[in-house]
């Protein structure tokens, strides 16, 4: 027997079938996870702003507290898990990570391609001299 309540979402419907949730459990999830969100939020201007981390530190916590604060809205307020239910929304998610990482990787390469095959700013002058 699998038991499937450990797969949904805060705030989901479904997640306690005996026990009937009512408009106050939803208000609470959300709640929470508006709480939750306003940290994370503060922890990033304070992060961004302080002077008590390394600097090269700082970009890595915003990059954690970033990731962070995705799964927050991901589980709090769009419900999304690992449940069976679930696998077309994660499966949608996981295409538009991958469609993203490939526009941003390949945007980069891009860039540093056309800056490697610039004429160096020197000669450029140069050569606008000449005409």
């Amino acid at each position: 027997m699998t038991d499937t309540h450990y797969d949904r979402a805060p705030g989901d419907a479904s997640a306690l079938p005996d026990v009937e949730q009512g408009a106050s459990s939803g208000v609470l999830v959300y709640t929470i996870g508006l709480a939750l969100a306003v940290v994370l939020t503060a922890m990033s201007f304070w992060v961004a702003n302080t002077s008590l981390l390394w600097v090269g530190g700082v970009s890595l916590g915003l990059t954690v507290l970033a990731i962070a604060q995705m799964g927050i809205h991901l589980v709090f307020f769009l419900h999304v898990t690992t449940g069976p239910d679930n696998t077309n929304n994660v499966m949608a998610l996981a295409f538009g990570v991958l469609i993203v990482t490939l526009v941003v990787v390949g945007s980069l390469l891009i860039m540093a391609d056309l800056n490697d095959n610039m004429m160096p700013a020197a000669e450029l002058m140069n050569l606008q001299m000449q005409h």
